[in-house]
């Protein structure tokens, strides 16, 4: 379990410095495939999966009702909450 969540930290600080070249999307998708991983690996518990999996449909749900309203796209300010989101969500 503290492997995991250490890599998940890590993980998410080198996502940072990469964001200026990376997608919300693409960001989306490989903290997705990191969970499918941790699952695979046994580093993750239900409960645990579960409570990551919820705050990922939340964050889902946000950037799609964003875009919504923005003519399928997000503001800058919208990419920097998606991602502080993302953050927190890849550092418990």
């Amino acid at each position: 379990m503290k492997r995991m969540i250490i890599v998940l930290a890590a993980a998410g600080f080198v996502g940072v410095a990469a964001l200026s070249a990376q997608s919300v999307d693409q960001r989306r998708e490989n903290q997705q495939d990191r969970i499918a991983n941790g699952i695979q690996q046994n580093q993750l518990t239900p409960a645990e999966t579960a409570k990551i999996e919820k705050q990922e449909k939340a964050v889902n749900e946000q950037v799609r009702g964003d875009r919504y309203l923005n003519g399928g796209k997000l503001t800058p300010a919208e990419r920097k909450q998606v991602n502080g989101e993302l953050n927190k969500t890849s550092s418990e």
